[in-house]
């Protein structure tokens, strides 16, 4: 299976933070879209629905669908909604079906 992200920052910055997902650590463009900058370092799924676990990711990047929910410091966000700044803690929404990240 490839890995590898489909995505790619098209004007990359010199100023880099370190963020955490699930407790690894992702070192991220500063300032730039927190949805978009998770896409590229090859995430796939931000959160499971509630009801059947279903893996969702962004869909829409303008803050109309809500299925790149996160939880940032115990508060769910729209990903596609928020800045990366230095030492965001982020973790999967609705994660209390034990799936497994992916």
């Amino acid at each position: 299976m490839n890995n590898a992200s489909p995505f790619h920052n098209i004007s990359p910055s010199d100023d880099l933070v370190t963020v955490t997902f699930d407790g690894i650590e992702y070192i991220l463009p500063d300032g730039a879209n927190l949805a978009a900058s998770l896409l590229e370092a090859g995430l796939r799924y931000f959160r499971n629905t509630p009801v059947s676990g279903a893996p969702r990711g962004p869909f829409c990047m303008m803050g109309a669908c809500y299925d790149c929910l996160v939880e940032i410091d115990g508060e769910t966000r729209q990903a596609c909604m928020t800045e990366v700044t230095s030492g965001l803690k982020i973790e999967r929404a609705h994660r209390d079906k034990g799936l497994e990240n992916d």
